[in-house]
């Protein structure tokens, strides 16, 4: 029988320009938080925000970590982005090549 794993996760975090993302991705990869970090320019954003329909050139950040680390990969958003309610949502990776899944497990911490 099979060993259950945990797979991993994918973090979505928009952030208003290129030091930041720069500093997030570093911070998260540098710690072990997280195996990798996207940084995908380029990005437009329309959203409502205090009552109006707001459009702002982003970057978009794609984290590869694991659900159990979940909490501080907030925390370490959180203590780096500027915004008040920054955008930080993972979604599960239900399946996947099993080398990259056994990669990203190994190179992040145990929780």
């Amino acid at each position: 029988m099979g060993e259950l794993r945990e797979l991993p996760v994918v973090v979505l975090v928009t952030v208003p320009n290129r030091d930041i993302a720069e500093k997030i991705a570093n911070v998260l990869v540098g710690e072990h938080i997280a195996a990798c970090v996207n940084i995908v320019s380029g990005v437009v954003s329309v959203y409502f925000w205090e009552g109006k329909i707001c459009r702002d050139e982003e970057l978009l950040l794609i984290i590869k970590t694991r659900a159990s680390l979940m909490g501080k990969v907030v925390d370490a958003v959180r203590q780096l982005h500027p915004y008040t309610v920054p955008e930080i949502i993972a979604l599960p990776i239900t399946s996947g090549f099993e080398r990259y899944i056994k990669w990203v497990e190994d190179v992040t911490l145990e929780n």
